[in-house]
């Protein structure tokens, strides 16, 4: 996960630079964060199907070597076009990313433990997110934002023999490979798991949580240019802390509904409600006067969508059938795609429109209030297959 979202998170992070170079407009950009999302969307649903048959252990290998691939082709973008096209493979290609992880979380981990489980696995993005503002800066100061392209790229790669070597253990490989886990019954088909109350329920949290974690990880670099005047080497002085944030609710969260459990895979519904009250808090962005007064609110927010995050899928994964987990997963992921390409031009036409985030913030603060509600009010079966 930190691996994916460092790769998927450069453009955001150079955006300043790369957009200046390439004459690319505030709308164009939210065009190019879209189109990721949209590969994503679709990929992600295929990926978990993929997953679940030949299992995490050897299918991230692949994915991994394929995707970093694409992350170091984007150094050698002419223009808009060509960029957006590796976008999309980029997003295509990081589809088995989270269903992979999710299926080892569930693999791997004993029920009460996949809570706090998934609150790690959440640092993962947010740990990524807080290393490429570090990165990308450093790798563009060096050689400028095609070197910092494939530098950031050859990142990945190093992850693979790591993988490899804590996974070729037998007893590793007998929780993680796909033969070894045996159908409960039929497997699910898409349309029988997007339409199940379990998963309408999961998909709009999901919803409600997706846009004020993805505005800080796509705008924020060009949020502190307009309205800070904070140039390209400096961005990694502020936006370090809203991942930061964002890892500490996905940790806390996860450890408290661990502790909490009232019943196999129900999170205690206040804990859901503290977590909409933070992530709601980016409507409060323009009584921001400073960085760091901004990053604060933004902090606050990304603490509460990961909180969100991490309670809402280790729910929905607690009530699937096992051999349908990467499946599962795959779709939450491509919800969130979803949501991220509705927002992103949305927020390039604002942003473009008005030439300020106020009204971007309040919207996407707000937004979180009324879908958190639907979740906590709503009470499905307890198992996919009740």
């Amino acid at each position: 996960m930190t691996v994916s979202y460092i790769d998927r998170s450069t453009l955001a992070i150079l955006a300043p630079s790369v957009t200046k170079a390439l004459d690319i407009s505030e709308a164009a950009y939210g065009w190019l964060t879209a189109s990721f999302s949209i590969a994503y969307l679709v990929a992600t649903p295929l990926a978990g199907w993929w997953i679940d048959r030949a299992g995490a252990r050897r299918g991230l290998v692949w994915s991994v070597l394929v995707w970093s691939a694409f992350a170091a082709l984007h150094a050698l973008a002419p223009g808009f076009g060509i960029l957006l096209a590796l976008r999309i493979a980029l997003g295509v290609a990081e589809g088995p990313s989270f269903p992979g992880s999710a299926q080892t979380v569930q693999r791997v981990l004993p029920p009460n433990e996949r809570a706090r489980g998934f609150g790690v696995l959440f640092t993962g993005s947010s740990i990524g997110a807080m290393i490429v503002p570090q990165l990308a800066p450093l790798l563009y100061g060096l050689g400028g934002w095609r070197f910092a392209f494939v530098g950031t790229a050859v990142v990945g790669l190093l992850w693979i023999p790591l993988w490899i070597a804590v996974t070729r253990r037998r007893d590793v490989r007998v929780q993680l490979d796909a033969e070894d886990v045996k159908p409960t019954g039929p497997r699910p088909s898409f349309g029988e798991l997007v339409r199940h109350p379990i998963m309408v329920r999961a998909l709009i949290g999901i919803f409600a949580a997706a846009p004020v974690i993805g505005f800080t990880l796509a705008w924020g670099a060009k949020y502190l240019a307009r309205e800070f005047d904070v140039k390209q080497e400096a961005v990694g002085t502020y936006l370090w802390l809203p991942p930061l944030c964002l890892d500490a609710g996905a940790i806390l969260f996860g450890d408290l509904a661990s502790r909490f459990r009232r019943a196999p895979g129900v999170p205690p519904r206040g804990l859901y409600l503290v977590a909409t009250v933070l992530g709601s808090s980016l409507a409060l962005l323009p009584l921001a006067t400073t960085e760091w007064e901004s990053m604060a609110i933004i902090g606050a927010s990304m603490a509460g969508g990961g909180a969100l995050y991490t309670l809402c899928t280790s729910d929905l994964l607690a009530r699937m059938p096992a051999e349908s987990v990467s499946f599962a997963g795959g779709i939450v992921a491509g919800a969130q795609s979803l949501a991220l390409i509705v927002m992103n031009p949305l927020v390039g036409w604002a942003v473009g429109y008005h030439e300020d985030y106020v009204l971007v913030s309040i919207v996407l603060g707000l937004w979180v209030i009324p879908g958190s509600l639907i979740w906590v009010c709503w009470r499905p079966a307890q198992h996919y297959r009740s």
